[in-house]
């Protein structure tokens, strides 16, 4: 048996490799290529070497966008993980409907971006109108505007991931705590945090990503206004290569160094996270 399918294994695997390979590998090193020259098609490129790099870094739009993103970024992903676990306990406990709530609060993971980015923009201006302003009228509020959509969006997602972990925990161990006398607080510290640290990287990696390359509901609820202020990286790339004739190669160089700095980020993520799993 072990033979055969060592035998078959490279007729089975080819088409998707193929696949894999037309439609991510070769794209991929070619927009890595594309970011050292200047061009406007594939095959109309002029070599410029870190011409685009240095405009990028240059650009202080492109600055702005990077530090909106890390510090929406890292507000987003405390306070979605924070309200997701917290749920997560509270409907992990013997309380009547605990599965029409926990489809009540999944069910905003499954509107498209630029659909909620539209809901929350009404929403929003409808309450901000009352006080003389719209969303993007100051920064802040378009900040915490995408703040409050991500978390609407995600806390639901991530909650099911936690529920699961918890659910996962063996009962004798939160028995053998409250035996020994251990607080509600010192169980969770002690016994449920570290049992769950495979969901917490989960919903860490899930977050971090998810939040880092947000584009459409920041396209549909402050498209960058005021002043692009409130433009992320991704929603930058994308003004780049196609609303600047000439800077598709500064716009590429843009989008490597986005996925640097993002697949850096995240394989630290699991890195750190990882560990804590296995002192757990």
């Amino acid at each position: 048996m072990q033979k055969g399918l060592k035998k078959y294994f490279p007729l089975f695997v080819l088409p998707t490799l193929a696949a894999f390979c037309i439609a991510f590998v070769f794209p991929f090193l070619a927009g890595i290529v594309l970011s050292f020259t200047k061009f406007t098609t594939v095959t109309n490129a002029t070599w410029v070497g870190l011409d685009n790099y240095i405009k990028a870094f240059s650009n202080e739009d492109f600055l702005n966008a990077l530090w909106f993103t890390v510090k929406f970024t890292v507000v987003s992903v405390v306070t979605i993980n924070v309200f997701a676990f917290a749920l997560a306990l509270l409907l992990t406990r013997s309380i009547k409907g605990t599965n029409l709530f926990r489809t009540v609060f999944f069910m905003p993971n499954l509107i498209g971006g630029i659909v909620l980015g539209y809901i929350w923009l009404l929403l929003i201006n409808g309450v901000l109108q009352l006080f003389g302003v719209t969303i993007t009228y100051d920064a802040s509020y378009g900040f915490w505007g995408l703040v409050i959509l991500t978390n609407w969006q995600l806390i639901g997602y991530m909650m099911i991931i936690y529920i699961a972990g918890i659910q996962n925990i063996p009962s004798d161990l939160i028995d053998a705590a409250k035996v020994d006398g251990a607080s509600f607080w010192g169980i969770l510290r002690h016994v449920i945090i570290p049992m769950v640290m495979p969901s917490v990287t989960i919903c860490l990696f899930l977050t971090i990503t998810n939040s880092f390359k947000l584009f459409d509901a920041n396209l549909a609820l402050t498209d960058g206004a005021p002043g692009r202020e409130t433009t992320m990286l991704a929603l930058d790339i994308y003004k780049t290569f196609y609303a600047r004739t000439g800077w598709q190669g500064v716009g590429q160089a843009k989008a490597v160094v986005f996925f640097i700095l993002l697949a850096a980020v995240a394989l630290l993520q699991l890195v750190l996270t990882r560990r804590k799993e296995v002192e757990a």
